[in-house]
């Protein structure tokens, strides 16, 4: 292995030595001139088929690409890439984290790396902006932390989504929810109840949220707003897309995501679909929803529908000074269900609780479990056999009413 990297060193110095940088050059010709030095070098001393195939795509990654992490994006088994520094690459697959073996070849290269991801979203991070979301060419999510605040080297986490986005269809297959459930959901969704999904980290609250904006009638103008664009809605005509800017050191001034929702209101919107609800930013949507703009849906962190209640509370309150009791009637009254998703002991993602939410009474904001998990055992494999079980009947019934549907 020493060898091989020995190898790779001289050729990107001679690379380096070969290529004009006057001017902009086309990728195949970037690979003309690795292919050519690999051929002369292999005439020195003996590089295999293999190994000289190995060495054109790592060294044309260095180049043009994100070095070694570029086969790990390209390859879509691959749905996380944790980097710990230039030496400490974590990667997940099919649920199961495992350690890369391959490291950057310097602190250097990664930090090179690094400016090459948000150079591409016109983000910046520097040692004083240590922290950026940012996002690559096919909508991977990245997550950037810097020195003085990470010890260890900078840290880079990448989370991946499919090319294609998926469906209902496919959770259904894949045992996230059921086939009931998952046509009970579409005909809220086509009568514009307002619905927010919670659950942890890695639940997959984004790929469901767009799973259910599948049955949003065509018709409508959509506008999705998000940290960093995640969504794939691809069956609206009318969508308008936007994410928040960091304030940067040419100036630029911050745009938050309460920025974005007020002037969502002003653009005609059908619906509202805010990404993901972390902060103050929680009074303005929940005002959307409570004003007219039915149908709109977000997500949260929490651990069940009641924490998620509990959080939001809070958050309106980081937006606002309101009484308690003002924020809960806000909430009653703007949210219609929750969805609460969680990633079980065996890694699978499941559907764990469908909620409605009655309203305010006594001071409390009402909530009636409608579906719930309930967890059988396990197969020979260790998978987790359950299903979602029925506990209570839709009672706001009113706006399928009016959507002319019947469950």
């Amino acid at each position: 292995m020493a060898k091989q990297d020995e190898i790779k060193k001289k050729l990107k110095t001679l690379i380096f030595e070969k290529i004009d940088f006057s001017r902009e050059l086309p990728d195949e010709e970037i690979k003309d001139i690795i292919d050519k030095l690999i051929i002369e070098e292999s005439k020195r001393q003996r590089i295999d088929l293999e190994e000289r195939k190995r060495l054109r795509q790592e060294l044309f990654y260095s180049i043009r690409k994100l070095d070694i992490l570029q086969e790990l994006v390209d390859d879509t088994s691959v749905t996380e890439i944790m980097i710990n520094g230039p030496s400490e690459i974590f990667i997940e697959k099919n649920g199961r984290v495992s350690r890369y073996e391959m490291k950057f070849e310097s602190a250097q290269k990664l930090e090179d790396v690094i400016q090459q991801m948000v150079a591409e979203c016109n983000r910046t991070v520097n040692e004083a902006a240590p922290i950026v979301d940012a996002r690559l060419g096919n909508g991977s999510r990245v997550n950037i932390v810097l020195s003085p605040v990470a010890l260890n080297g900078p840290i880079i986490t990448i989370r991946k989504f499919p090319d294609n986005p998926i469906m209902m269809k496919d959770l259904i297959a894949f045992g996230t929810l059921t086939e009931e459930t998952g046509g009970f959901l579409a005909k809220l969704v086509q009568a514009k109840y307002n619905i927010f999904i919670s659950g942890g980290t890695g639940s997959g609250k984004t790929t469901f949220l767009n799973a259910l904006s599948y049955y949003i009638p065509q018709e409508e103008r959509i506008i999705t707003i998000e940290d960093n664009a995640e969504l794939q809605i691809r069956n609206i005509p009318n969508i308008v897309k936007m994410e928040t800017r960091n304030v940067n050191v040419e100036g630029c001034k911050e745009i938050t995501i309460r920025d974005l929702i007020k002037t969502s209101l002003r653009m005609r919107p059908d619906r509202i679909i805010v990404g993901e609800v972390r902060g103050g930013e929680a009074i303005d949507m929940m005002q959307c929803l409570n004003t007219g703009h039915d149908g709109s849906m977000s997500t949260g962190h929490a651990n069940s529908p009641a924490d998620m209640l509990r959080r939001l509370e809070t958050m309106v309150l980081m937006g606002m000074d309101l009484p308690v009791s003002a924020i809960r009637q806000q909430i009653a009254s703007g949210i219609d269900i929750i969805i609460h998703l969680g990633r079980l002991r065996d890694k699978s993602r499941k559907v764990l609780q469908i909620a409605e939410i009655r309203g305010y009474e006594n001071g409390e904001i009402s909530v009636l479990p409608l579906y719930s998990f309930e967890e059988e055992g396990e197969d020979r494999d260790g998978k987790i056999v359950g299903k979602l079980v029925k506990k209570g009947e839709l009672e706001y019934v009113e706006k399928l009413k009016t959507a002319g549907i019947r469950l």
